[in-house]
């Protein structure tokens, strides 16, 4: 077994109300960062895992946050890197 560093980035699903996102891009506007047109404040994740290879802790991440870490009907998920420890 390898230990691997997972990054995972959970924000909420387009389309779906964001009211904190709303209120960081009313005040980016405000600050005069008038390019702004939308924020999806979410989540980011950094898990520190054991796997086989690399395709095995992509699958087991995959699995966690369809069970616990990300809310499918509100959420998406990117895994953004996969790296050995």
């Amino acid at each position: 077994m390898t230990r691997f560093v997972v990054n995972v980035h959970i924000v909420p699903r387009k389309g779906l109300l964001d009211p904190q996102g709303k209120a960081v891009a009313d005040s980016l506007r405000t600050l005069g960062f008038a390019g702004v047109h939308d924020v999806h404040v979410g989540r980011h994740l950094v898990l520190d895992l054991e796997a086989a290879d690399a395709a095995g802790a992509e699958r087991t991440v995959r699995e966690m946050c369809g069970r616990l870490l990300a809310n499918p009907v509100t959420e998406d998920f990117e895994i953004a890197g996969i790296r050995p420890a």
